[in-house]
């Protein structure tokens, strides 16, 4: 992917056919992304990137100031998170067994079939939390499309490294990060208004913050949580 250095800043540049140019600064460590329509100049892009320097270092500071996100390697006494609250992770590995999760006060419980590596291990606990998080969308969806006053054409569940959701405005249709089942039931419940809310408004302006407000009052701490972005800190 095309790179510019800019004074000191490495800028990963993206071009698509979109209407404004777009500066991100990513997770982990701050990378920096700008997103512009294809007929940029590298001299606008310039100029926007230098305009921003201040916030654009105070971002990746942020995120160079956060301790180091534990590895996971799907083992007994592990904690890991569900809806916000921490739980220690138990193993049981059988030959033949069926691989499932349970929860069970503030254990999770992971069978599977002897052998079973770390990553067929996170694969399980995926499943179950997809499984989960689908169940408790749909349940969101059907409770806050009124309040918001629009209706999704279709929603999914992924993976994602740099957003909590995504809005098609096009297509009608909302992604939810698979990482917001860590999260409280809160967050995951602002994330779902906040993609709703995309399909009055695509840009996050001061028409799309009155909107949420109206339908969130209280949007404020969960959104606040999410840009903090640490569980358990």
């Amino acid at each position: 992917m095309p790179q510019l250095l800019i004074d000191d800043l490495t800028v990963e540049v993206v071009r698509k056919p979109v209407r404004q140019l777009r500066l991100t600064v990513r997770a982990p460590l701050g990378q920096l992304r700008v997103t512009a329509p294809m007929r940029t100049t590298e001299a606008a892009i310039r100029e926007v990137v230098l305009s921003k320097q201040a916030w654009i270092r105070k971002h990746q500071a942020a995120f160079r100031a956060r301790p180091a996100a534990p590895v996971l390697r799907y083992e007994s006494g592990e904690t890991h998170y569900y809806q916000g609250q921490p739980l220690r992770l138990l193993v049981h590995e059988q030959a033949g067994a069926r691989a499932q999760v349970q929860l069970l006060a503030d254990e999770l419980h992971l069978h599977v079939p002897a052998g079973a590596t770390p990553a067929q291990r996170a694969q399980v606990l995926a499943r179950w939390r997809r499984t989960h998080l689908q169940a408790h969308v749909a349940e969101l969806l059907a409770k806050w499309e009124p309040v918001v006053g629009a209706q999704v054409a279709d929603w999914g569940i992924k993976q994602m490294k740099t957003r909590w959701g995504t809005c098609s405005i096009r297509a009608r249709r909302i992604w939810l990060n698979l990482e917001l089942s860590q999260w409280p039931v809160s967050c995951l419940e602002y994330v779902v208004v906040h993609e709703l809310t995309h399909l009055h408004e695509r840009l996050h302006n001061a028409r799309f913050w009155h909107l949420l407000g109206q339908a969130m009052p209280d949007w404020q701490e969960p959104h606040l949580a999410l840009k903090k972005g640490q569980l358990g800190g």
